[in-house]
């Protein structure tokens, strides 16, 4: 039988040293399990988190019947237990997380039994009391269980990632997770295709920027990436074997997160492309997942990564063309001068520009030999989401083309991260690439 635990373990035991500095690395995890069947050990998992007296769990309607009814069962032996079952379309916003405090306010802690928003947002909800949390994933759908940040969509419409807290354990029956709807797990593995072009984009925005890098994240995926790839088609057919192989990669790739303190290692251009089409598609959003959008975009930012490291000569660019008017035109006065904010502490100016080009043109041949080791081939990125089932172009994802097109475009000014959708924009390539990418 496999050991799905294997280096998970070693990583929250603190026996894993980063190659790099040669110490141990910490996260702030008591226990993760992946098992293929954890039921009615339930109570036997959490007692050791010693989460208090009184636990609220909480599920949605869909996850209630996946898990959320057994775990409230069996955890009953543990003290009170009060049940909170949220709407299945729940999105982790701040209306929602406001609710979910006030409804398990007489709890000591919270046991979440989903995966992606309803996660989430009792990740946020704990943080800002100061509770104790732990979550029973139902589904193999997104990289965000072992993370310490939550993806939040403020009052205004304004989606971002904030700091939280890492839950205290995480437990995945993978006989539940499997049996989950295919194109949640396929979401998942969209969401994990994000390495190679968040990687890449790293590691250039270290070089040209000065942006505080580390391989550590990358590292530890290293043995586990290639075997959820190559897994990938069991995904459709709901096999056992390969939810534990992308639980693994969503679980390190949570490590990663918290090594860092950032989500740099696994949330770059791909990530805010996602973001943008959550903020700004309004009634022409096909109703996709986060890790569906990501899957697509990871595939379409990882030909632009090829078309730019295919030139000889490095991309020269501009001074970045940025007027409040205009976001405020595009996104309204709210969020328009959020947006503009961030985007503006990123922008070039043209002595900003020519200073970047000369660095880029001094680096550029070595840069090139160092990014290339980092790419995947997006042909074989957009197999692997097809074989599990998943979309891989904005066409199947249900996108129209200029929705699409302008989330390419415009996802830069969603946030102060700079990627290669800054560089071929300002290069002046990024239209053109558009124009030719087929999608």
């Amino acid at each position: 039988m496999t050991d799905w635990n294997e280096l998970i373990r070693d990583v929250i035991a603190g026996r894993w040293q980063d190659p790099e500095s040669g110490k141990p690395v910490k996260v702030p995890f008591d226990v993760i399990r992946i098992e293929e069947d954890l039921d009615g050990g339930e109570a036997d998992l959490l007692a050791p988190l010693k989460l208090g007296k009184r636990i609220a769990v909480v599920s949605d309607v869909n996850t209630q019947e996946a898990m959320g009814r057994r775990v409230a069962k069996h955890v009953k032996a543990l003290g009170t237990i009060d049940e909170l079952v949220l709407p299945g379309d729940t999105h982790c916003d701040e209306p929602t997380i406001a609710m979910v405090r006030d409804k398990t306010r007489h709890a000591d802690a919270l046991v979440a039994v989903g995966s992606g928003s309803l996660s989430d947002t009792c990740k946020y909800a704990t943080f800002k009391d100061g509770r104790g949390y732990a979550c029973f994933g139902t589904a193999a759908s997104m990289n965000g269980y072992a993370a310490a940040t939550a993806s939040v969509t403020l009052g205004n419409g304004y989606k971002t990632s904030l700091p939280a807290h890492a839950p205290r354990g995480i437990f995945i029956d993978l006989k539940v997770n499997a049996a989950a709807p295919h194109w949640l797990s396929a979401a998942g593995l969209g969401d994990s295709l994000c390495r190679p072009t968040a990687q890449v984009e790293w590691w250039a925005s270290h070089r040209l920027l000065g942006t505080s890098y580390t391989e550590s994240p990358f590292i530890l995926l290293r043995e586990d990436e290639g075997k959820m790839i190559d897994a990938a088609a069991g995904l459709k057919n709901h096999d056992i074997a390969a939810n534990g192989h992308l639980h693994r990669v969503l679980v390190l790739t949570g490590f990663g997160n918290c090594i860092v303190g950032s989500s740099h290692s696994g949330s770059m251009g791909e990530h805010q492309v996602s973001h943008w089409i959550d903020m700004f598609a309004g009634k022409a959003h096909p109703g996709t997942t986060h890790g569906q959008q990501v899957g697509v975009a990871s595939v379409a930012l990882a030909r632009l990564h090829h078309a730019l490291l295919a030139l000889d000569s490095p991309p020269l660019i501009k001074a970045t063309h940025i007027e409040e008017r205009e976001f405020i035109g595009r996104y309204g006065a709210d969020i328009g001068r959020m947006c503009f904010a961030e985007a503006k502490k990123k922008a070039f100016d043209r002595p900003g520009a020519e200073a970047f080009n000369r660095k880029l043109a001094d680096l550029w041949p070595q840069l090139r030999d160092e990014l290339r080791p980092m790419l995947m081939d997006p042909a074989d990125m957009a197999k692997a989401l097809a074989s599990a089932g998943g979309p891989t172009t904005a066409t199947e994802l249900g996108l129209p083309r200029k929705l699409w097109r302008d989330a390419m475009k415009f996802a830069r000014d969603v946030r102060n991260r700079w990627s290669f959708l800054d560089l071929a924009d300002d290069a002046g390539l990024l239209d053109d690439f558009l124009d030719r990418d087929q999608q």
